[in-house]
């Protein structure tokens, strides 16, 4: 799996951390993925106690509150058939009432060690040809003690023909692109750090080196549904190692000693979930062709890289939790999602992924919707931070823009844009967001995986030492406070602005071609399906002003059957629509003014200024 000059590296920093630990026995924990093609995960896990003299009572607790989902997530629900032995006995349990991913488990005299049994049906991608698991779904270790101080050692068994890919450190040597299956026994490590260490393995799984000019080794890792769909030509894996070179120029050294993207390939894909040492990444089967992925998902893998040094090394206050039962607090994730966001589009233009024009579609595409966002005439993009901590019921699509989603992640890029070019501004453009990031994210000691907590005292003193502002207010005023408009200060000052045309551009029209819908959105503040029914509206806009409503559906557009096509012939027409809606039984006519006409969203060169766009979007390596 390593090559050995890795593993003997890696195990220095590993035995380092397990030697503090407190228990000189580590937690024993085996996956056994044999039941995946039937969708159940299966594991033991053997846990060292103190053996007391008489009968004692062990907590024991399974992540709640897990890293990088920003909310109380863990799969507790789907963990079943739990069963704790000791001495061929079967001991009693009980769950917490108040923390229910806790449970109390009675143990007799003299026990020194519990083995547990317990399968997971968290099988999102686990099927007969793949399984790209974490963690979350099977661990168990004792509760009140922080996770760093847990040791453990994890076993995986794979179905027979299967390879795997994972930054676990494998105790013998192995050529992972010899599917054989069987069982594989990892180094010992922590709680924290298994549980930040996903495992992808399938019957079709290819291992790529990649190269990033260090010495650390780093990986793709590629599983999917066909031999031909694991397959990733020399280009796509020359841009992956320019990725490489551009992040670590940009960011600074890194704080892993490896790294793996671990991708699984599907119909439909499209998602991931940061690691410190890998990134669990699930994309569409056409991704890798040629590398020239949909634009929409093409910064995917520059995101979760980047966030190795932002969200996983650094990481806010809030975030950085002894354990996994301590709420987290999301207050700052403007920086660690926003600021990671803003990264990863700006690398995937910088490494060939998409290009200027593309970059510069999906920014104007992106302040137009936040634009368009009726919740922030009363909601401040600091307050969506807290939107994944509150209860599921509270979201849903009926008048989604007044509601607001998560959009600390489009309006930290726009906030970061806005960072990156006043301190161009205000250095003369010698100094850019880059000297910002190599004192911000390089804080302790380099090559360490560990976390280093930061607040926003300390993001807006870095900010100062590269160009003196009152950033403590520009942050005041952009993120804390309600803004009614969307922030076009920093595009503005890249040399560039934001306008609405009957025309799309080239790469517009694509996104458009997929969402016929959105000139609908810009221009009357309506979003409709293609069946004419109602999703959202834009509440202030005309639609709103008309009475619409999310669940009515739109039946015929002045006189004719409604298609989408027909709405946007309407629209460019700039008058007043007359829509017949259907609300039940009942049909009405609604008179809706289109007084805007027909809008698309576009950036536009401003004659005369620099254009810090271009500068922004140049690479930094070769």
């Amino acid at each position: 799996m390593l090559p050995v000059v890795a593993l003997a590296v890696s195990c220095v920093v590993l035995s380092a951390a397990v030697a503090a630990q407190q228990t000189s026995t580590a937690i024993q924990i085996h996956l056994d993925l044999r039941e995946a093609p039937r969708k159940i995960v299966r594991a033991d896990v053997d846990l060292p106690v103190a053996a007391g003299a008489g009968a004692q009572t062990v907590d024991l607790i399974t992540p709640e509150w897990i890293p990088g989902a920003h909310g109380p997530r863990g799969p507790v629900t789907d963990i079943v058939g739990l069963r704790f032995e000791a001495g061929g006995q079967v001991l009693k349990w009980h769950r917490d009432p108040v923390n229910v991913y806790e449970y109390h488990v009675e143990v007799p005299a003299g026990v020194a060690a519990i083995h547990a049994h317990l399968d997971s049906l968290d099988t999102r991608n686990v099927n007969g040809t793949y399984a790209a698991f974490e963690w979350n779904g099977v661990l168990l270790y004792p509760a009140h003690v922080p996770v760093r101080q847990i040791a453990i050692q994890p076993t995986v068994t794979l179905p027979a023909g299967w390879g795997v890919g994972t930054s676990l450190h494998p105790l013998a040597a192995a050529d992972s692109n010899q599917a054989a299956g069987g069982t594989v026994k990892y180094a010992a490590t922590t709680v924290e750090l298994l549980q930040d260490s996903p495992v992808m393995a399938g019957k079709f799984f290819h291992e790529y080196a990649l190269s990033s000019g260090t010495p650390l080794p780093h990986f793709l890792d590629v599983v999917g549904p066909t031999a031909a769909s694991v397959q990733v030509s020399a280009e796509a894996l020359a841009k992956m190692s320019h990725l490489l070179r551009e992040g670590i120029a940009m960011y600074g050294p890194p704080h892993y000693t490896q790294y793996h993207f671990l991708v699984l390939m599907k119909n439909g894909g499209g998602g991931g979930l940061e690691h410190h040492e890998s990134s669990d990444n699930t994309v569409p089967l056409s991704f890798f062709k040629e590398y020239d992925p949909e634009v929409g998902t093409s910064g995917i893998l520059a995101h979760e890289f980047t966030h190795s040094w932002n969200g996983k090394f650094r990481r806010p206050d809030g975030l950085a939790t002894p354990d996994y039962a301590t709420p987290m607090q999301n207050n700052l994730l403007w920086v660690y999602e926003g600021l990671t966001n803003y990264l990863g589009d700006v690398l995937a233009e910088r490494t060939g992924v998409m290009t200027a024009a593309q970059y510069r579609q999906e920014l104007a595409l992106t302040l137009a919707q936040q634009d368009a966002q009726s919740g922030r005439a009363w909601r401040s993009v600091e307050d969506t931070t807290f939107i994944d901590a509150m209860p599921r019921g509270g979201r849903g699509s009926s008048w989604s823009s007044w509601k607001r989603g998560t959009d600390y992640y489009p309006e930290g890029s726009i906030f970061w844009l806005d960072v990156d070019t006043t301190i161009r501004k205000l250095t003369g453009d010698k100094k850019s967001l880059r000297d910002f990031l190599l004192l911000f994210l390089q804080a302790g000691k380099p090559g360490e995986v560990r976390v280093e907590p930061y607040s926003l005292d300390e993001v807006v003193r870095d900010l100062n030492a590269v160009a003196p502002n009152d950033w403590a207010g520009f942050v005041q005023t952009r993120l804390y406070d309600v803004q009614p408009r969307v922030n076009v200060e920093g595009v503005e000052q890249a040399g560039w602005r934001l306008e609405y045309t009957p025309e799309p551009t080239p790469e517009m029209a694509v996104v458009a071609a997929e969402d016929p819908s959105m000139a609908a959105w810009f221009s009357i503040g309506l979003s409709v399906g293609t069946d004419g029914a109602i999703g959202d509206v834009g509440v202030g806009s005309a639609a709103d002003k008309a009475g619409l409503a999310p669940d009515q559906k739109v039946v015929a557009v002045n006189g004719k059957v409604f298609t989408l096509a027909v709405l946007n012939t309407a629209l460019r027409s700039a008058g007043t629509l007359q829509l017949t809606v259907q609300e039940g039984d009942a049909l009405s006519v609604v008179p809706v003014s289109a007084a805007q006409g027909l809008r698309y969203p576009r950036l536009t060169r401003v004659q005369g200024t620099p254009d810090r766009m271009e500068e922004i979007l140049k690479p930094v390596t070769r």
